[in-house]
């Protein structure tokens, strides 16, 4: 990409959006630079810089933020008093009320969360894209400057076939709101003790499987969730066991995949997460066996 968005740093975004806003960036602290980048401001307020073009995604943001929190699911808020979005060189600013000392939620609270979520009726005043599991994966193993052509090659072929698998999948039979990225990190726990739903920008419309499978993962195949915890689970989000369902292992595999394509794009400049994504790549061909470990990033 060579637009002015793409030469843009964050910090200069911010720094525009703030001038525009009128908010105060006196002690501004970031908090993550992946995708999105996210700093926490003063007064309480969270910002939110969005990708180079996606802007329609930040307004579905704001208004499934107000959606859900209508709804009865406690949802990260918007900034009421701040106009929404703000476009800098055509990246969105969103402003976001901070949620203080929280904790990642437990199994058994993500499984209540989703049981409600997948309940829910389509919203009626916006629409919510179909769920595609493979976007940008393809792009991101092709354009990896980090990937030898060996692995570049098993990459792309383990992808043909997953493409393939999930092709196959049954029909879904009742498509269903879910949350796209459902971790527990994704659901937190402030001191008021209500379970709180982070990052919306991947909600829509899809398999409540696959909102069920990345605790699943880390149970059969990371051992990051104890099997007493895993059952919470389950028995919270009303006995469903993903884990179970013939299709299961395609998510898995899929969403496997999709955790070692970050890596692979996180690995430019970044000795660390290079080091991460051969290690994953190596645990998705066979040479490391399960359970797997894996640094976050």
């Amino acid at each position: 990409m060579s637009s002015a968005g793409a030469r843009t740093s964050a910090d200069e975004v911010l720094a525009k959006a703030a001038e525009i806003s009128g908010v105060d960036l006196r002690g501004a602290e970031a908090i993550r630079d992946g995708s999105h980048a996210i700093y926490r401001l003063a007064d309480d307020v969270v910002a939110r810089i969005g990708r180079l073009g996606s802007i329609d995604d930040a307004r579905r943001e704001l208004r499934i933020s107000q959606w859900l929190n209508d709804s009865g699911i406690p949802t990260v808020e918007a900034e009421t008093s701040l106009t929404q979005p703000v476009i800098v060189a055509g990246r969105p600013v969103t402003w976001w009320r901070l949620i203080p000392d929280h904790r990642p939620s437990t199994p058994g609270e993500l499984g209540s969360m989703l049981r409600a979520l997948h309940a829910l009726s389509q919203p009626t005043e916006f629409e919510l894209p179909a769920y595609d599991p493979f976007a940008g994966l393809r792009e991101r193993i092709d354009t990896a400057g980090m990937l030898d052509q060996d692995d570049r090659t098993w990459l792309l072929q383990h992808y043909t076939r997953l493409r393939g698998q999930y092709g196959n999948l049954p029909n879904i039979i009742s498509p269903c709101v879910i949350h796209g990225d459902a971790w527990q990190g994704n659901l937190v726990v402030p001191p008021s003790g209500i379970p709180t739903v982070l990052d919306l920008d991947k909600m829509s419309i899809g398999r409540r499987e696959w909102d069920l499978t990345q605790l699943g993962v880390d149970y059969t195949d990371f051992s990051r969730v104890p099997l007493d915890d895993y059952r919470a689970f389950v028995v919270s989000y009303g006995g469903y066991d993903v884990t179970e369902w013939p299709g299961f292992r395609v998510l898995a595999d899929i969403q496997e995949l999709r955790w070692v394509a970050f890596a692979v794009a996180q690995s430019i400049g970044n000795g660390n997460a290079a080091a991460q994504a051969k290690h994953r790549i190596a645990c998705l061909r066979g040479q490391v066996l399960r359970p797997w470990r894996w640094e976050a990033l």
